[in-house]
């Protein structure tokens, strides 16, 4: 491991030099960067999941919700990108609001990085090895869950040894994932647009395109439709930040994962609006047949379109989930595992999650222990109950507005003495991160709300949602492992040590 000094970015709000960790520096380029902050969102499953929920909720101005659930992610894309600027680490969230508010703050924005991660590489794991045994056979073994649960174990266990092989290899594995989900993705789309040119609904009557999609003034008649419906369509752009985490190993650290960040967030809600609105067009809102209303159809609305779609090549639409869970498994490791890294290289972890490996110059230890709690996690909650698990994957949204409130009130208060400087420091490092993370806030107390609600999800727990406790008490165990460290020997010193100010170098263990 080393520890020296090398990089120091650049940014008015002050330079923070980042010590070297052995990372490959400088091995991404703009387009690897843009290519991974789209895969780690899983867009094709997002989708296909997310959507028809949204349309139960907010009807034929879903479209709208897209927009005005993007508002907040885009704000806080931001201030990813300012503090980067200044401080280009791979702990990200955890260097961040450490800089900014203290150790305590940076280690518990460290764990909802981390917790995040693990919990969605299992609903990946299990959408994984249910997609893979759809596409053999009859299917039928897509519903056992123990070859399910194997298969999404394997999966863990075969991305994370890619990431721990080098970031080159795992670079090469995204791409080759990457195309073929977008590939499948356009056919699909193309397929739908020759359709409702030819005039061809397939079984649904269809609709034409209405501006009053877009309306605000229609959409708010019901707020609560509109707040929950954004809360839906919030979190499928979650994923972004991992050009982020990569940031060490890209050329030009403190410029080009914040380009890179903006650039895969704005790539991403255009095609969720796009994909959105022809799926309308042609499935329409309603609650029959393919109707993107139709509760049947709700967990999957592509699964239920693809044979109407694409007929004997339904089957496109199948490898194209599958190659987009399996693409945002690998890119859901490289952020925790880098994460953890940054906190054992500056104490607040075990030295050992500190180790890159001296070959593959990849977080060796944090990559490992990173798929082994993914696995542990998925395993323990799948043998437990496969409701629970649902309801937990369901509390993910808690950990995600965590941790980006927390980088946009970090980012206003790290850099509130240059806020006054120029006009873009006031938009960009001030009101759009202050904006962002308050309404991430807002959200992460309407969803703990909604979750308390005995009838949210699958579980209920002393008269409680499920998805409530698994949320409190994953993110109460994070508190719990901060006090372990504040008092174990071997990373007390992080917790004791002064915060230095804004231009001076970060105190890295020896």
């Amino acid at each position: 491991m080393s520890t020296g000094t090398t990089t120091t970015a650049g940014g008015t709000g002050g330079q923070a030099a980042v010590p070297a960790k052995g990372l490959r520096a400088g091995i991404l380029d703009l387009g690897d960067s843009v290519m991974l902050g789209l895969a780690s969102t899983a867009p094709v499953y997002s989708l296909a999941a997310t959507l028809g929920l949204i349309v139960a909720v907010s009807g034929n101005y879903t479209p709208l919700i897209l927009l005005l659930g993007f508002v907040p992610v885009l704000f806080i894309a931001f201030a990813f990108r300012e503090l980067n600027s200044a401080m280009p680490d791979c702990g990200t969230t955890f260097i961040w609001a450490g800089r900014a508010f203290g150790p305590w703050a940076g280690w518990l924005g460290g764990w909802g990085v981390a917790l995040a991660g693990v919990v969605v590489l299992a609903n990946l794991a299990q959408v994984a090895g249910q997609y893979l045994w759809l596409l053999i056979g009859d299917g039928s073994l897509a519903g056992n869950s123990l070859v399910v649960t194997a298969t999404g174990v394997l999966f863990i266990v075969f991305m994370t040894l890619v990431n721990y092989r080098g970031i080159r290899l795992g670079e090469h594995v995204q791409r080759v994932l990457t195309y073929v989900q977008y590939l499948s993705l356009g056919i699909f789309a193309m397929a739908i647009i020759f359709r409702i040119a030819g005039g061809v609904p397939g079984g649904a009557t269809g609709q034409a395109f209405d501006l009053e999609w877009f309306n605000p003034a229609g959409a708010f008649v019901d707020p609560g439709a509109v707040v929950h419906g954004a809360l839906l369509a919030l979190f499928i752009y979650w994923g972004w930040d991992t050009c982020l985490a990569v940031n060490e190993e890209t050329e030009n650290p403190a410029t080009t994962p914040g380009r890179g960040a903006v650039i895969s967030a704005l790539v991403l809600v255009a095609i969720y609006v796009s994909v959105a609105l022809l799926v309308m067009m042609y499935a329409t809102v309603g609650t029959e047949g393919i109707g993107l209303g139709n509760e049947a159809n709700q967990d999957d609305v592509f699964l239920a379109m693809k044979d109407v779609v694409l007929g004997p090549w339904g089957w496109l639409i199948v490898v194209a989930v599958l190659a987009s869970v399996l693409s945002s498994t690998q890119t859901t490791i490289l952020p925790t595992a880098r994460g953890t890294l940054s906190m054992g290289v500056h104490g607040a972890l075990p030295r050992r999650f500190g180790e890159v490996h001296p070959r593959h110059q990849t977080p060796g230890y944090s990559t490992k222990v990173m798929g082994a709690a993914a696995v542990a996690y998925y395993v323990l909650m799948s043998v437990l109950s496969e409701n629970l698990l649902a309801d937990s994957i369901s509390s993910i949204s808690l950990f995600i507005a965590f941790y980006y409130a927390l980088t946009g009130f970090a980012c206003v208060w790290y850099f509130r003495a240059t806020l006054r400087g120029s006009a873009r420091n006031f938009w960009f490092r001030g009101v759009m991160p202050l904006l962002g993370a308050l309404m991430l806030t807002a959200a992460f107390f309407v969803s703990a709300v909604q979750m308390w609600d005995p009838d949210y999800g699958d579980t209920q727990i002393f008269g409680v949602g499920g998805a409530f406790i698994s949320g409190v008490l994953l993110l109460g165990l994070g508190v719990a492992l901060a006090a372990v460290c504040r008092f174990a020997p071997s990373t007390r010193g992080y917790f004791l040590q002064h915060q230095p100010a804004a231009g001076t170098p970060l105190q890295v263990r020896p």
